[in-house]
């Protein structure tokens, strides 16, 4: 691998770091989202630290077999942010990737075009595989590494470091020099404007701050009574949860809502779609209310919402859900909203102390929505 010193391409330039970028540097590094999602940084990052960076720490990476480029803007030259290749395995001819963008450069397309730009550059000099590892809860970053390209492949567990001494996962991001051209398919697409609606309820993605409404539902006793297994779930895992749900949608894993009252803005409940066989096009869909809004349609007019998209933007084939036999509740939503019934699948189900709990099976076709 023989790397240029400088790339320009879509729209930024990759160049060495220069003495005046040291500031520039700093104001990346010193940010609070640099600070939590990268690892070794010195906390507070000062001047010496950027010095160190320009003078040693760059210049290391490319004796090591790897690259640091600073990202600048063409018109001015000045500093945008970082991309650079690590970790070489020559045998593979593989490397890993890796950015960040300073604050006022964010949301403008910088750290994909400079992850495209190096990333062809490196594919063109021997390069045949390359890595991008994100933190979970990074939602923009595996936001960057889908637009470039990258397909997930899987998550590496306690591959990164914290300040705690603490280990979290990091998922793995993947592109090929044989990938086609352009962003990575997604299974789960964004919602079209971000939310979906009727103009009595609408369905956002959940968010980190949904914790609170999100504990009140699935803390009742009546929801963990019709969940496998019935076991209310601790604070702490319902905030996990919210904070990882963009990285669950990004990756195709899951896609987690909020429902709510669009009168009153206020959350109504939740409800949920993942992929069961993928192959075959087919996903699953729950959901639940909070008690004030039961008893109104909500949960029928937020199945069909959701089933809508999932047979459109999303391309899904068949989407079933499989309810607690006794729960007559949930099977007047699904049937209001054109769910069919398709058979009862005995000791299915994880219950309490060892024992296993009926699943009443029922599935919706494109042409059954109400």
């Amino acid at each position: 691998m023989s790397l240029r010193q400088v790339v320009e391409a879509y729209g930024v330039r990759l160049r060495p770091f220069r003495a005046e970028d040291t500031a520039d540097v700093v104001d990346g590094l010193a940010d609070p989202v640099s600070q939590r999602f990268m690892t070794g940084l010195p906390a507070p990052y000062t001047e010496v630290d950027a010095r160190w960076w320009i003078d040693a720490g760059a210049p290391a990476a490319w004796t090591g077999g790897g690259a640091a480029y600073a990202i600048a803007d063409p018109a001015t030259d000045r500093l945008l942010g970082t991309v650079g290749l690590s970790n070489p395995v020559p045998a593979r001819g593989q490397a890993e990737i890796g950015y960040w963008v300073r604050p006022a450069a964010r949301g403008r397309g910088v750290a994909t075009a400079a992850t495209r730009a190096l990333g062809e550059h490196a594919f063109a000099t021997g390069t045949a595989r390359l890595e991008l590892l994100t933190h979970a809860e990074n939602g923009p970053s595996q936001r960057v590494a889908l637009a470039a390209g990258f397909r997930y492949e899987g998550s590496r567990r306690s591959a990164g470091s914290a300040r705690d001494g603490g280990r979290h996962d990091l998922l793995a991001w993947v592109r090929l020099a044989a990938d086609p051209p352009g962003p990575a398919a997604r299974l789960l697409p964004d919602l079209p404007d971000g939310v979906l609606s009727d103009q009595v309820v609408a369905l956002r993605p959940l968010a980190p701050g949904d914790a609170e409404p999100m504990y009140r539902l699935h803390s009742r006793p009546e929801v963990v009574a019709n969940q496998a297994p019935p076991v209310p779930p601790t604070r702490e895992a319902i905030e996990r949860r919210c904070r990882l749900a963009e990285s669950g949608w990004l990756t195709g894993e899951i896609a987690r809502l909020l429902i709510t009252d669009v009168a009153s803005g206020q959350p109504a409940g939740s409800c949920g779609l993942s992929y069961t066989d993928v192959a075959g096009g087919e996903a699953s869909v729950g959901y639940a209310l909070l008690p004030d809004w039961r008893g109104r349609g909500y949960a029928t007019r937020a199945v069909r919402l959701l089933a809508a998209w999932a047979f459109g933007a999303a391309g899904i084939a068949r989407l079933a859900a499989g309810t607690v036999p006794d729960n007559t509740a949930s099977h007047r939503v699904l049937e209001r909203a054109g769910f069919r019934r398709e058979g009862l699948q005995r000791g299915r189900l994880p219950g309490l102390a060892g024992t296993r709990l009926d699943d009443l099976t029922f599935a919706l076709l494109p042409g059954d929505l109400r």
